[in-house]
């Protein structure tokens, strides 16, 4: 196995699993937002998909694997690990590119001095873990964002960078500002930058709790059960 598969199986792993300092083990922010029905949006979506002929599975794999690259392909920018291009194809490599082209687009003209990439942490207060995207400074400022390369911005967006202010707060990070950046997978995409208000801070919080509240609901009612 080589050092990079080796560094890909950590990551993926660690992705998957946060433990508190007690050594319990929690739910990421991922998984508790999982609760919220998305049906509403994803069933047209998958249907559209359908008539085109294509595969909504296999599209949303595939989708997962550039919005990976295209995430790789900032992080070494800012400072992170390089990139394997022997880990992709030709046309991934391709669309990720795109989405890399939105992201120094965006970055042009702004200075970035990166505090830390790819971070997991985990809040011994509230149990839960995250992997925050970036944190540092920027124009100034310290900024927390959260990079993505979906269509559009979603409302869970916003729920989950504000629960992973939620982390840094807790190790005592200062965090001037919050943001979620989406760039494009096509050519015809731009990207497209969102600044969080504190009120808007404070109501993706609120979300995020009451979900996590289900959630650990759920998981009750399902061991009671068995």
């Amino acid at each position: 196995m080589t050092i990079t598969d080796q560094k890909i199986r950590k990551r993926a792993k660690a992705h998957q699993k946060y433990y508190t300092s007690d050594g319990t083990q929690v739910p990421g922010v991922t998984t508790i937002l999982g609760v919220i029905d998305k049906s509403r949006m994803l069933v047209p979506w998958a249907n559209k998909l359908g008539l085109q002929g294509i595969e909504s599975g296999k599209y949303v794999d595939e989708t997962a694997v550039i919005g990976t690259l295209a995430h790789e392909m900032v992080q070494q920018d800012l400072g992170g690990p390089d990139w394997d291009r022997a880990k992709y194809s030709p046309d991934q490599v391709d669309q990720a590119e795109n989405a890399f082209l939105k992201y120094l687009e965006w970055a042009k003209g702004r200075t970035m001095k990166t505090v830390f990439i790819e971070e997991q942490m985990v809040s011994d207060k509230y149990r839960f873990g995250g992997t925050v995207d970036w944190f540092g400074e920027m124009d100034g400022k310290t900024w927390l964002i959260d990079i993505k390369t979906s269509k559009a911005l979603y409302p869970e967006h916003l729920y989950q960078v504000s629960a992973y202010r939620r982390l840094l707060v807790e190790k005592g990070l200062q965090v001037d500002r919050v943001g979620v950046l989406r760039i494009g997978r096509s050519e015809d995409e731009g990207f497209e930058f969102r600044s969080l208000s504190d009120p808007e801070i404070t109501a993706g919080w609120r979300v995020f709790t009451s979900a996590h509240k289900l959630y650990l609901s759920v998981k009750d009612f399902e061991r009671r059960q068995k």
